[in-house]
């Protein structure tokens, strides 16, 4: 199969981040998602926080060269 691709959900945390890289070890081109779901009174911590979205940023960057 060429040109695999995979929409990844991304969470900033350890498990979406190993993920991200056993499939591009697999020959995946990963795609990862994630989304901002927080308000003005949560945005510093938890899943789905603006660091977490931050952490994720950083691993895709990462990924990606």
């Amino acid at each position: 199969m060429e040109n695999k691709k995979v929409l990844l959900g991304m969470s900033g945390g350890v498990d979406s981040s190993v993920a991200a890289i056993i499939l591009k070890e697999q020959g995946y081109e990963v795609i990862g998602a994630t989304m901002n779901l927080w308000n003005n009174t949560d945005k510093e911590s938890g899943c789905g926080s603006y660091s977490a979205n931050e952490d994720a940023k950083k691993v895709c960057d990462q990924l990606r060269n």
